[in-house]
């Protein structure tokens, strides 16, 4: 017995003594430190906030930032040292804190190097501080270390019962730089405020997380061909640090670093009995990895059960923001005596249920027993939902030959989880939902409601009959006349409300929009424009989720785009068509009610947000959805419509990735009649979008649209706004910028850097081709949006073709003979010009074919190819 480990003393234990024994263990672990304090950190700065002098705690001692000279906040007198009411919290640094309604900075005179930066947070009422109000952002040097962050909100869905919050930085700081924080309140909420009750400054060695100038870079395992490195201009955010089968390790335990080390038990999917080794009687060899981990940490770990059956033998599930590249770590190290050379124990690795070990061997990594290893994993997670947050899992499977291991279990010792920040050095990820359940309504969404509040009047007012009449006569007239400011014209909500299908627009009162909204609750607004907010709330008593837009309250801005929308949208219900649900016009407010749209606008994927870029086919997928609602408009109605605002903020997206178009204030009726082929009227629109034809004669046409779609094209491509006032004068204006390159033979230097080599050159030529369409001066030369669409369908197949989806020679020639027969045609340029374009003027269609189909015969060849494949396959239409 004396080969056994103390591991398998524990498995062979009958299930009773192991908790028992684990327990025990685990006590010994807290109170006997397994390895020493190795690393001495350059700095190592522990700031109480909002106290004066020094403090210790835990072992540490923490500075107050009063009239300290280790840093030099600016404006000083613009902050306020307090502490909380009630405080359930009064342990360093919890007890005090600095806050502020205005931004602030504190300043550190550091060595170069890498560094640690933690920051804790008590959210707790401090004076005239209300908790809720505590949103701000805080950077160090160019990255954003939290945006627009609501402390209350996030301690209340940690469910923490102390409400403390500790957020952990890794940076790099330059020679010669200083590192600086600056907390700044949300400029979007009047009583925003900053807060912090204490930070750390803590330098770590040299490439503990960062790769070492020559190192292999990453491989990102859900891209196999893409790798990834984490150079020093990279910042990270510590998600998780987990001891795998230990004990929690706190950081007076750490190897120097101060580092916490929380247990795994919240996050293993099942816990299996005797699925916990340990080796605390052991010695490690060599901790030969620059004190990345306490022995303790090497020294525990989960295996699984020895008769356990199931596919994967563990499982970690952890929570992690949508839109990120993350770095995982794992940890390992063999102490099961009986393990001792490679190929003893191989398993598989996932993560994110992605393959990223096929042979996993400790002992080969390490080379020998009790000597620590850890391997370095990216992925990148992102929801096709477009919710905030998903799951990030670590699975470990035995492998599936089992000829290649002696034995069937797996071992992992340690997880550190850390989020890379996106390309704008944004690390900060949304604030979790509003806890607060939507309120019952009171009154029923209908003119009953307005009866309904007369009824306490009666009861209170008994036999004031008389007054009664008087005031019901005024609120009558007050109503009245609200109608009338609130439409603009001398017609009440009630003429409106009869005009509208009562089965395809709901009528909503101002208590369920309230309700809806948790009283327009500023933690739920997901947009601002010119109209006003927009909401995310919910409706039926909490059960969908909706898009609430409220007009400025009292404000007569508006007011004819919002009945205008109300008329139009409530009659227009299409795949592409964003969908009206219902509205409000009650007690001076103007309100819209509309599908929720998870993923949001077209423009929040293509620049300026931390959003990850979308790929070339789903920008191609989106503009054809786009042009589709677009068409609908303009041909599939008895009236066309011409939309008058297209824009990539007006081009929403659903969860799944489905373009709606959206928007219909600035809309008008297209020219009846074969006499007519314009509508007159004052130019509206959004700038660098607005057809010059229009601008200047305000002659509006269904081709108005067509240019503004020929600007969204343009935008889609090169990621960047229609018109840029930062830039030189020559690329301001992205058309114009784009057609002198275009011109050039530059176009390659106007595409989004993301898409380069992802684009097929025919494709782009056809897309280009098709955008430069759309904007040409005269608008009687502009294609309709119909051709609009057949070309970027046929830039699909383009796109498609290349990679590796076009029918055979063969089947295609067969298809041409065919569709020839039919249609009488005796070559192959026919059959292009009639499946390309649907006019009924067929020398126009050959004609617009000969300017599109430009380029060798071995493009016609293809382009012929790619028509029939679209033609005959009902589903690429």
């Amino acid at each position: 017995m004396g080969n056994l480990s103390f591991s398998k003393l524990l498995m062979i234990t009958n299930p009773p003594m192991i908790t028992f024994f684990i327990f025990i263990l685990l006590t010994l672990q807290h109170l006997f430190t397994i390895g020493v304090t190795s690393y001495k950190p350059v700095e190592n700065f522990a700031v109480n906030c909002g106290f004066s002098g020094n403090s210790n705690s835990n072992s540490r001692n923490w500075t107050g930032d009063i009239n300290s000279k280790i840093f030099s906040p600016v404006e000083p007198q613009s902050h306020h040292s307090v502490t909380p009411h009630s405080a359930s919290v009064n342990s360093i640094p919890y007890g005090t804190a600095r806050l502020s309604r205005f931004e602030f900075t504190y300043s550190f005179p550091v060595t170069d190097g890498q560094k640690f930066i933690r920051l804790h947070f008590f959210p707790a009422s401090y004076l005239n501080f209300d908790r809720s109000n505590s949103l701000f952002s805080v950077r160090a040097g160019p990255y954003t270390l939290l945006k627009d962050f609501n402390a209350s909100l996030t301690a209340d869905n940690d469910n923490n019962p102390e409400e403390t919050i500790t957020r952990e930085y890794c940076i790099n700081v330059e020679p010669g730089q200083r590192l600086n924080l600056t907390f700044t309140p949300s400029p979007t909420h009047p009583d925003a405020y900053a807060f912090i009750n204490g930070f750390e400054i803590v330098s770590m060695p040299t490439d503990l997380y960062y790769s070492k100038p020559y190192d292999q870079e990453l491989r990102v395992v859900n891209q196999n061909l893409q790798m990834y490195q984490i150079s020093n201009n990279t910042a990270l955010e510590t998600v998780y640090r987990i001891n795998v089968g230990g004990a929690q390790i706190p950081p007076n335990k750490d190897t120097g670093m101060f580092r916490n080390w929380d247990d795994d038990v919240t996050y293993v999917d099942v816990e299996r009995e005797r699925s916990i080794a340990a080796g605390f009687a052991l010695q490690l060899k060599n901790n030969g990895q620059n004190d990345s981990a306490p022995d303790a940490v090497y020294l525990t770990a989960r295996t699984y059960g020895m008769n356990a059956t199931s596919n994967y033998n563990l499982t970690w599930e952890f929570e992690v923001d949508s839109g990120f590249f993350y770095m995982v770590r794992l940890h390992f190290c063999e102490f099961e005596q009986q393990i001792q050379t490679t190929g003893q124990r191989v398993f598989q690795i996932f993560i994110a249920d992605n393959l990223a070990e096929r042979l996993a061997d400790v002992i080969m990594w390490s080379g020998g027993n009790l000597i620590p290893v850890y391997k370095d994993y990216a992925v990148f997670m992102v929801s096709k939902a477009s919710f905030k947050n998903l799951n990030l899992s670590i699975k470990l499977q035995r492998h599936p030959n089992e000829k290649l291991s002696d034995y069937d279990n797996v071992i992992l010792n340690g997880i550190e989880i850390f989020k890379v920040n996106d390309s704008n050095g944004n690390l900060g990820g949304p604030n979790p939902d509003s806890t607060w359940q939507p309120l019952v309504p009171l009154s029923e969404p209908s003119g009953k409601s307005k009866k309904k509040k007369i009824v306490p009047i009666v009861l209170g007012v008994g036999s004031g009959i008389l007054l009664l009449s008087v005031i019901g006569f005024l609120i009558f007239r007050r109503l009245n006349i609200a109608g009338k400011s609130s439409w603009g014209e001398s017609k009440s909500s009630k003429t409106l409300e009869s005009s509208l299908p009562s089965d395809l627009c709901r009528n909503f009162s101002v208590t369920e929009i309230r309700a809806a909204t948790n009283n327009f609750d500023d933690v739920l607004v997901i947009g601002v424009g010119g109209f006003g907010n927009v909401y995310k709330g919910y409706i039926d008593e909490g059960t969908t989720p909706v898009a609430i837009k409220r007009l400025k309250p009292g404000s007569q801005q508006g007011a004819h785009e919002f009945k205008t929308e109300v008329e139009m949208l409530s009659q227009l219900r299409h795949l592409h068509l964003v969908s009206l649900i219902g509205y409000c016009n009650d007690s001076n407010e103007m309100i819209l009610v509309y599908d929720f749209m998870a993923c949001g606008t077209l423009r929040d994927h293509l620049y300026d947000s931390g959003n990850p870029p979308l790929s070339w086919k789903q920008r191609l997928e989106i503009c054809l959805g786009a042009a589709r609602g677009l068409n609908y408009l303009h041909t599939g109605l008895k009236h066309n419509i011409i939309h008058r605002d297209i824009k990539t903020t007006n081009i929403l997206l659903d969860e799944k990735w489905v373009a709606k178009v959206s928007d219909f204030g600035l809309s008008k009726f297209g020219p009846i009649g074969m006499s007519r082929s314009h509508v007159s009227t004052v130019v509206k629109g959004s700038v660098g979008y607005l057809d010059p034809e229009y601008y200047k004669r305000q002659r509006l046409t269904l081709k108005s649209d067509v240019y503004s779609f020929g600007v969204v094209l343009l935008e889609v491509l090169c990621a960047r706004q229609p018109v840029l006032r930062t830039v030189e004068k020559q690329q301001a204006s992205l058309v114009q910028w784009v057609r002198k390159c275009h011109e050039n033979g530059e176009i390659d230097q106007t595409v989004d850097p993301f898409l380069k080599g992802t684009i097929t050159p025919e494709c782009l030529n056809k897309y280009v081709d098709m955008a430069f369409n759309c904007l040409l001066d005269d608008g009687n030369q502009r294609p309709s949006m119909n051709d609009v669409v057949w070309g970027l369908e046929f830039a699909m197949q383009l796109q498609e073709s290349m990679e590796g989806t076009v029918v055979s020679k063969t089947e295609v020639e067969t298809k041409c003979k065919e569709r020839a027969l039919l249609k009488n045609i005796t070559n192959d340029d026919d059959v292009e010009s009639n499946v390309l374009f649907t006019s009924t003027d067929e020398s126009s269609n050959r004609s617009k074919a000969s300017k599109m189909s430009t380029g060798s015969s071995e493009d016609h060849s293809l382009v012929s190819r790619m028509v029939f494949s679209e033609l005959l396959d009902p589903t690429k239409r």
